[in-house]
């Protein structure tokens, strides 16, 4: 079980690299249904889930790498949000009736193991990916009794 602590948790904060940033905020606000907070000629603050993501306007996207996780190439550079069980099948159905590609469709990984979790891995606009995952028991979150099997 969560401690009372990691409940009540803090905003986290992300700043990440997009090549455009007017592509980067309708994704982030139609499709994942995130708030603007401030915004520059070369930022853009979003509100994911109360999460502070900062959208950075660069000249250049980083190349990126996959690692073997559950017989998948999981991009190695990724972020997400770990949603409540039926939140995470909403934004599946969601992401499945706009026609969004998935760079890893939605499964059940690390099927009955401890652990097991929901996952799908998305892109943004300027190939950053994303990965929306959820645990029928939260206290599998954090939980280190299943060991070192790849988690991302």
């Amino acid at each position: 079980m969560l401690s009372k602590g990691e409940l009540m948790l803090r905003p986290f904060h992300l700043a990440f690299p997009v090549h455009d940033l007017d592509e980067a905020r309708i994704f982030y606000t139609e499709i994942l249904g995130c708030k603007v907070g401030r915004e520059k000629p070369e930022s853009c603050v979003l509100n994911l889930h109360g999460h502070q993501i900062v959208a950075h306007l660069v000249s250049s996207m980083p190349d990126l790498v996959t690692n073997p996780v559950d017989g998948k190439q999981v991009p190695s550079m990724h972020f997400g949000i770990v949603l409540e069980w039926n939140q995470w099948h909403e934004m599946r159905e969601r992401f499945e009736a706009l026609s969004l590609e998935f760079v890893i469709g939605p499964y059940l990984r690390y099927e009955n193991q401890p652990g097991a979790q929901a996952t799908m891995f998305i892109k943004d606009p300027s190939g950053n990916h994303l990965e929306f995952k959820s645990f029928q028991d939260d206290a599998m979150i954090f939980d280190a009794s299943w060991g070192n099997m790849g988690q991302s």
